[in-house]
Protein backbone atom coordinates (compact mmCIF):
# COMPACT_ATOMS: atom_id res chain seq x y z
CA UNK A 1 0.00 0.00 0.00
CA UNK A 2 1.11 3.50 -1.05
CA UNK A 3 1.56 6.52 1.66
CA UNK A 4 -0.46 8.18 -0.35
CA UNK A 5 -3.27 5.75 -0.31
CA UNK A 6 -2.52 4.99 3.42
CA UNK A 7 -3.04 8.84 4.32
CA UNK A 8 -6.50 8.57 2.35
CA UNK A 9 -7.75 6.00 4.21
CA UNK A 10 -6.65 7.92 7.15
CA UNK A 11 -8.47 10.56 6.11
CA UNK A 12 -11.99 8.71 5.48
CA UNK A 13 -11.85 7.12 8.74
CA UNK A 14 -11.28 10.69 10.62
CA UNK A 15 -14.31 11.61 8.72
CA UNK A 16 -16.40 8.95 9.46
CA UNK A 17 -15.48 9.02 13.45
CA UNK A 18 -17.95 11.82 13.77
CA UNK A 19 -20.49 10.02 11.97
CA UNK A 20 -20.39 7.04 13.45
CA UNK A 21 -20.82 8.73 16.91
CA UNK A 22 -23.41 10.78 16.00
CA UNK A 23 -25.37 7.02 14.93
CA UNK A 24 -24.30 5.59 18.05
CA UNK A 25 -25.74 8.47 20.26
CA UNK A 26 -28.54 8.20 18.49
CA UNK A 27 -28.90 4.94 19.05
CA UNK A 28 -28.45 5.45 22.92
CA UNK A 29 -31.26 8.14 22.69
CA UNK A 30 -33.34 6.05 21.39
CA UNK A 31 -32.90 3.57 23.85
CA UNK A 32 -33.34 5.79 26.62
CA UNK A 33 -36.83 6.83 25.35
CA UNK A 34 -38.17 3.32 25.02
CA UNK A 35 -37.08 2.39 28.44
CA UNK A 36 -39.50 1.39 30.69
CA UNK A 37 -40.31 0.35 34.26
CA UNK A 38 -43.18 -1.95 35.61
CA UNK A 39 -44.82 -1.56 38.77
CA UNK A 40 -46.25 -4.47 40.54
CA UNK A 41 -49.19 -4.37 43.50
CA UNK A 42 -49.69 -7.14 45.87
CA UNK A 43 -52.84 -6.29 47.78
CA UNK A 44 -52.07 -8.87 50.06
CA UNK A 45 -55.60 -11.07 49.85
CA UNK A 46 -54.53 -12.55 46.49
CA UNK A 47 -55.49 -9.77 44.24
CA UNK A 48 -52.00 -8.80 42.44
CA UNK A 49 -52.17 -5.64 39.88
CA UNK A 50 -49.73 -5.25 37.37
CA UNK A 51 -48.84 -2.19 35.14
CA UNK A 52 -46.24 -2.24 32.56
CA UNK A 53 -44.50 0.29 30.32
CA UNK A 54 -44.43 2.79 32.65
CA UNK A 55 -42.08 5.56 31.24
CA UNK A 56 -38.58 5.46 32.38
CA UNK A 57 -36.13 8.84 32.51
CA UNK A 58 -32.63 9.72 34.24
CA UNK A 59 -33.92 10.47 37.43
CA UNK A 60 -36.95 8.91 37.97
CA UNK A 61 -38.38 7.68 41.18
CA UNK A 62 -40.44 4.96 42.63
CA UNK A 63 -43.02 8.29 43.28
CA UNK A 64 -42.83 8.97 39.41
CA UNK A 65 -43.60 5.39 38.36
CA UNK A 66 -46.85 6.03 40.49
CA UNK A 67 -47.53 8.99 39.01
CA UNK A 68 -47.01 7.75 35.43
CA UNK A 69 -49.68 4.58 36.35
CA UNK A 70 -52.20 7.02 38.09
CA UNK A 71 -52.88 8.16 34.51
CA UNK A 72 -53.27 4.75 32.78
CA UNK A 73 -56.81 3.33 32.16
CA UNK A 74 -57.36 0.83 35.61
CA UNK A 75 -54.54 2.37 36.98
CA UNK A 76 -53.94 3.51 40.76
CA UNK A 77 -54.59 6.01 42.98
CA UNK A 78 -52.52 6.49 46.37
CA UNK A 79 -52.12 8.81 49.15
CA UNK A 80 -48.89 9.81 51.01
CA UNK A 81 -47.66 12.03 53.55
CA UNK A 82 -44.12 14.35 53.54
CA UNK A 83 -42.10 15.04 50.37
CA UNK A 84 -38.88 13.67 49.50
CA UNK A 85 -37.02 11.76 51.44
CA UNK A 86 -39.81 11.68 54.00
CA UNK A 87 -42.95 10.73 51.47
CA UNK A 88 -44.61 7.78 53.22
CA UNK A 89 -46.77 5.82 51.36
CA UNK A 90 -50.79 5.77 53.24
CA UNK A 91 -52.86 3.84 50.69
CA UNK A 92 -52.91 2.12 47.06
CA UNK A 93 -56.43 2.41 45.70
CA UNK A 94 -58.78 1.51 48.45
CA UNK A 95 -56.19 -0.97 50.89
CA UNK A 96 -54.87 1.59 53.51
CA UNK A 97 -51.83 1.60 56.08
CA UNK A 98 -53.01 -0.19 59.46
CA UNK A 99 -50.34 1.09 61.44
CA UNK A 100 -47.36 0.01 63.62
CA UNK A 101 -48.49 -3.29 65.75
CA UNK A 102 -46.77 -6.18 64.89
CA UNK A 103 -49.87 -7.77 63.81
CA UNK A 104 -51.02 -4.89 61.53
CA UNK A 105 -50.34 -4.92 57.37
CA UNK A 106 -48.75 -1.79 55.67
CA UNK A 107 -47.84 -1.30 52.08
CA UNK A 108 -43.36 -1.87 51.87
CA UNK A 109 -41.45 -1.24 48.81
CA UNK A 110 -39.10 -3.45 46.94
CA UNK A 111 -37.48 -2.39 43.71
CA UNK A 112 -37.00 -5.46 41.98
CA UNK A 113 -35.55 -8.54 44.87
CA UNK A 114 -34.23 -5.56 46.85
CA UNK A 115 -36.55 -4.08 50.01
CA UNK A 116 -36.36 -0.71 50.01
CA UNK A 117 -34.10 1.20 52.98
CA UNK A 118 -35.43 4.54 51.78
CA UNK A 119 -38.44 6.94 51.06
CA UNK A 120 -40.25 5.79 47.78
CA UNK A 121 -40.10 9.94 46.84
CA UNK A 122 -36.32 9.53 46.49
CA UNK A 123 -35.91 5.78 45.56
CA UNK A 124 -34.28 6.48 41.77
CA UNK A 125 -35.16 3.26 39.49
CA UNK A 126 -33.41 2.05 36.32
CA UNK A 127 -34.63 1.08 32.88
CA UNK A 128 -36.53 -2.42 33.28
CA UNK A 129 -36.99 -2.20 36.88
CA UNK A 130 -39.68 -3.92 38.93
CA UNK A 131 -41.49 -1.40 41.25
CA UNK A 132 -43.23 -4.18 44.09
CA UNK A 133 -45.47 -2.62 46.84
CA UNK A 134 -46.44 -5.58 49.03
CA UNK A 135 -49.30 -4.52 51.35
CA UNK A 136 -48.17 -7.43 54.61
CA UNK A 137 -47.06 -7.65 58.33
CA UNK A 138 -43.93 -9.21 57.37
CA UNK A 139 -41.15 -6.09 57.11
CA UNK A 140 -38.82 -6.52 54.41
CA UNK A 141 -40.04 -9.99 53.56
Amino acid sequence: MTASRCHRLTRRAVALAPILLAIAAASDQAHAQTATVRLVVDYGDGVIKTITGLPWAKGSTVLDVMNAAKERPHGITFSYTGSGASAFLTRIDDVANEGGAAAKKNWQLWVNTSYAERSFGVYEVQPLDVVFWRFTTQAGK
